[in-house]
């Protein structure tokens, strides 16, 4: 038998089961998220030749991954070409040369939406957390929350830090957006300039939408993700035998735990 290519060796960690494929996915997600929290606490400081270094040294990491995903991909142009795709670029650029700060670098939260919901990440949780399956659609949406709210602080505080006095770090920025994406506006800080009031504009429509679909699906009965093999209806009772939409028998995979 002949010994696994490189490639394949990748697709394996990528895409592939098994403990040491489930770890490396671990590990790109702490990663991307301790990248978050040097983003978050870097703003706290002022800027300095490591700094950049850091920032290069993350640069490279993304670029490698990139390049990694691009080469077991069977469709590399498709995957380039994607929103992922090129919010990974753009991130990379910015990183590696960083001609406004950190630029566009705040787009690296994105990353966290494509890995955890990644299929093979979410059947990762499904089989590593107790409960998941069964929360999995208020758990999403808390993260899409979640996820939209640091985008939002990142890109608030790269507009604004420099040309408002009020936007000094992060805590400043997150401070914004929470008072606006939850319509309180108490108003000791605003964002100066066309710009910035558009900005404001867009948190709280788009985060309205994603905190009153978070609050529809606490508040909804859960149910489980099983696409019926007949008719695809997604959506079942976790305890369903049959599909209401067209009768056939259901095998909806549970943990046991109530």
């Amino acid at each position: 038998m002949p010994s696994p290519t490189l490639q394949s060796r990748l697709r394996a960690l990528y895409e592939g089961s098994g403990a040491t494929a489930d770890r490396f996915r671990y590990l790109l997600l702490g990663f991307d998220l301790l990248t978050v929290t040097w983003l978050v606490a870097s703003s706290f400081f002022t800027r300095s030749p490591w700094h950049t270094g850091i920032d290069i040294a993350i640069g490279l990491v993304f670029l490698a991954d990139l390049l990694a995903r691009l080469w077991i991909a069977r469709r590399p142009r498709r995957e380039i070409l994607s929103l992922w795709g090129l919010a990974d670029i753009l991130v990379i650029l910015s990183l590696l040369f960083p001609v406004w700060g950190e630029g566009l670098a705040f787009l690296r939260v994105l990353r966290l939406y494509r890995v955890f919901h990644s299929p093979q990440t979410l059947d990762q949780l499904r089989d590593d957390i107790p409960g998941f399956r069964r929360s999995e659609t208020t758990i999403r949406a808390a993260l899409n929350l979640t996820i939209f709210l640091f985008a939002m602080t990142a890109l608030v505080y790269q507009t604004q830090s420099g040309v408002n006095e009020k936007i000094t770090n992060y805590v400043d920025a997150l401070y914004f957006t929470v008072t606006t994406l939850s319509t309180t506006g108490f108003g000791d800080i605003t964002l100066v300039g066309t710009t910035g009031r558009l900005l404001s504009v867009a948190i709280m429509i788009v985060g309205i939408s994603l905190f009153l679909r978070l609050v529809q699906v606490v508040l909804r009965p859960p149910k489980a993700h099983f696409p019926c093999p007949v008719c695809g209806l997604r959506r079942h009772d976790h305890d369903a035998v049959h599909c209401k939409a067209c009768g056939t028998v259901l095998n909806i995979p549970d943990d046991g735990l109530d």
